[in-house]
């Protein structure tokens, strides 16, 4: 294939797998922007002035960017994944097995339709709560780059689960067992400085600890981990989630029987 072909077979799939979501955006975004909003109604109301983090930030402003990037990283993986695992059980991946598509086209196309859909459900969070708590960006770069990184990595990891998963159960069982655990171990709701040093310990394990709290940098310009780490920490796992599923894809895994 020439050089224009694949490009244009990777733009097709990429806006395939687009409009796959957007056609149901009340279901795939405005169903995530309310979820975030009722964490934020819930968990502001009760502890907005009794707990302070970062000196004399106030738990709800705190709690935004938390909330964000958690409808990020859980939209972002539920978006490959689902579109995977939809098209091996209705059987119509076989349309796709067909094409001259080399395993990048497949892998920029369901990876950065993930990313769209994370970034686009994150930025409609941020834009609703700003009714709620004004929020500054004391430095706006790190919002952005791990914004990115958080959703590439977690539209990978979705793309690894939907090869792996055979059936819809299994893709539940990876969201509920793994992804939903890391995701609120992270410090979407507190500071880990709040926890008993083992716990903090624990956290720091955490990849997604990395990615919020680089992240939470970027609104206040305080961060319980240096920001460089956390970009080290994350751009690591970029590397690895995203080679892996370059890789599988490679070798047709589970997708060629």
């Amino acid at each position: 294939m020439s050089g224009v072909s694949v490009l244009a077979g990777t733009r097709t799939l990429l806006y395939k797998e687009v409009l796959r979501f957007w056609k149901v955006a009340f279901q795939t975004v405005a169903a995530p922007v309310l979820t975030a909003m009722l964490y934020l109604l819930i968990f502001g109301h009760v502890l907005e002035g009794r707990v302070t983090v970062f000196g004399s930030v106030g738990y709800t402003s705190f709690l935004v960017p938390g909330l964000v990037m958690m409808s990020v990283l859980q939209n972002a993986f539920a978006n490959s994944s689902s579109s995977l695992i939809q098209s091996k059980v209705t059987g119509n991946l076989v349309f796709l097995l067909v094409t001259p598509l080399s395993h990048w086209a497949w892998f920029v196309a369901y990876v950065g339709a993930s990313m769209a859909r994370g970034l686009a459900v994150g930025c409609g969070v941020l834009l609703v709560t700003l009714w709620f708590v004004p929020l500054a960006a004391a430095e706006p770069l790190w919002i952005v780059v791990f914004a990115i990184a958080g959703a590439a990595i977690m539209g990978a990891l979705g793309l690894i689960a939907g090869l792996w998963a055979e059936k819809f159960d299994q893709i539940a069982a990876f969201q509920n067992f793994l992804i939903m655990p890391m995701t609120f171990l992270s410090g979407v709701f507190y500071s880990v400085h709040s926890l008993p040093p083992f716990w903090q310990g624990v956290s720091h394990l955490n990849p997604f600890f990395y990615i919020i709290d680089g992240f939470r940098r970027g609104f206040f310009g305080a961060s319980d981990v240096s920001p460089w780490i956390s970009l080290a920490v994350v751009a690591a796992s970029v590397a690895l989630v995203c080679a892996l599923g370059v890789h599988l894809l490679r070798i047709g895994y589970k997708i060629r029987h």
